[in-house]
């Protein structure tokens, strides 16, 4: 019933736009506000799954694995506590990416994506418009006390939008110019295939698409421009691979394997050279210092970690005072690779490796394989798994993202999903 789809896909919308940007609920409504909004639409996903009476039948055994890991650290973890709050909202994530796939058509997906994205670039440049015409000075998230000196990371906005000729580098609702590059990309992602597929007015999508543009450039995240420039190759490639045959996929797949790693060695090789076009430090603006933390702390416990946490407590005990620049804590080991060894050891890096690379092949041969069954997506909309999977696989190098919030739902998502294309996935879209 149309009714219900709709329900759905506004669902799903709410959905990511909690996760993408949940920060903004955080700085708005505090860590109440966030938590009671995020267990009311937990909820929700749950309700649905009971309705649907969804079993886990079909979920990819590596991200079965890798979950299994999270909740059973509690029994090594050096902070219990933390763990079981950890592990909860991980496998909560998990469950609404999971009932999403299981529920949702790659088609209502990609609407509910661009509601939710639409929503964060507006309402971005929205505030950040406000806060430079009107406030005229940096603003602080709502229920916050800080003394003193405040870094500039703390700030919600730092009133940089009529200076970015010199520098600056808007943060939109959701307080940092990283996530909101993220959200551009995507966004630009988003609505060039609702353009090609022709699923919005050519005035409407053009607009929101340069909207977009232009909040990705006013970001400037070095992060996400390498990201963009993943995913633009991941598109030639799928594009390429559509007109090969089996043998001639297998050479370009090949081929493009030796490329990546040859370009990465010489990115590392000039490392200082490649940053400094992209205008970032040679210390990965403070990345460094932390990795080197994370890693001496990793060695400590190398098979089995620490204890899952997702979020560093930084209250508790290795994570106190671990990556602290500059007066401000942090609370990722900005590599979701360098998290994983953090809590879950040499075993749970296996056991994620294996869930990234196996739904990344997977969403490949989602691209570019003619779809079989009852569900045929067009070939624009079947680009849409494998580049955000690009995104957020080069993403993860720099941030730990991809383990919590938005970037595990989508992860969630796509491992399942991209395991039932082309397949005649029966209840979907009553």
């Amino acid at each position: 019933m149309s009714w219900l789809r709709e329900r759905r896909v506004a669902l799903a919308a709410v959905t990511l736009f909690t996760l993408l940007a949940g920060d903004f609920w955080r700085y708005a409504l505090s860590w109440y506000g966030w938590g009671a909004i995020a267990a009311l639409l937990a909820a929700c996903w749950i309700a649905l799954a009971v309705r649907e009476r969804l079993s886990l039948r079909g979920v990819p055994i590596a991200l079965g694995v890798f979950l299994g890991l999270v909740v059973l650290s509690l029994a090594w973890s050096h902070y219990p506590a933390p763990t079981a709050i950890g592990a909860a909202l991980t496998v909560l994530t998990a469950l609404t990416g999971i009932t999403m796939a299981r529920t949702l058509t790659l088609a209502q997906v990609l609407r509910a994506l661009g509601v939710a994205l639409r929503w964060i670039i507006g309402l971005s440049l929205l505030f950040e418009l406000f806060v430079a015409a009107v406030i005229r000075q940096p603003v602080l998230p709502w229920w916050t006390d800080y003394e003193g000196r405040i870094p500039r990371a703390f700030y919600w906005s730092r009133n940089e939008l009529f200076a970015v000729l010199d520098g600056g580098r808007i943060q939109g609702i959701v307080g940092n110019a990283n996530l909101l590059g993220f959200a551009a990309l995507l966004a630009i992602i988003v609505f060039s295939i609702q353009l090609a597929d022709r699923r919005v007015g050519q005035a409407a999508g053009y607009g929101r698409l340069a909207a977009a543009a232009v909040t990705y450039a006013l970001a400037s995240s070095s992060t996400i421009t390498i990201a963009a420039v993943g995913a633009i190759v991941a598109l030639s490639i799928v594009l390429a691979a559509r007109r090969l045959d089996a043998r001639g996929r297998v050479r370009l797949y090949a081929a493009s394997a030796v490329g990546l790693v040859t370009v990465i060695a010489l990115a590392v090789a000039f490392r200082d050279a490649v940053l400094g076009l992209l205008g970032r430090s040679g210390d990965l603006t403070n990345r460094v210092d932390i990795w080197q933390a994370v890693i001496e702390l990793a060695a400590q416990r190398p098979v089995l970690g620490w204890g899952w946490v997702s979020y560093w407590a930084p209250w508790v005990e290795p994570f106190d005072g671990l990556a602290v620049i500059k007066g401000v804590e942090y609370l990722q080991a900005h590599s979701a690779w360098l998290d994983v060894w953090l809590q879950l050891g040499v075993v749970g890096v296996l056991a994620f490796a294996a869930l990234v690379v196996t739904t990344a092949v997977r969403c490949v041969q989602w691209a570019v394989d003619t779809p079989l069954g009852d569900i045929v997506d067009s070939p624009a909309l079947r680009l849409l798994p494998v580049l955000i999977a690009t995104v957020l696989i080069v993403q993860s190098l720099a941030e730990s993202r991809l383990l919590i919030e938005g970037g595990l739902l989508l992860l969630v998502w796509l491992a399942v999903a991209s395991r039932t294309h082309g397949r005649s996935l029966a209840g979907i879209g009553r």
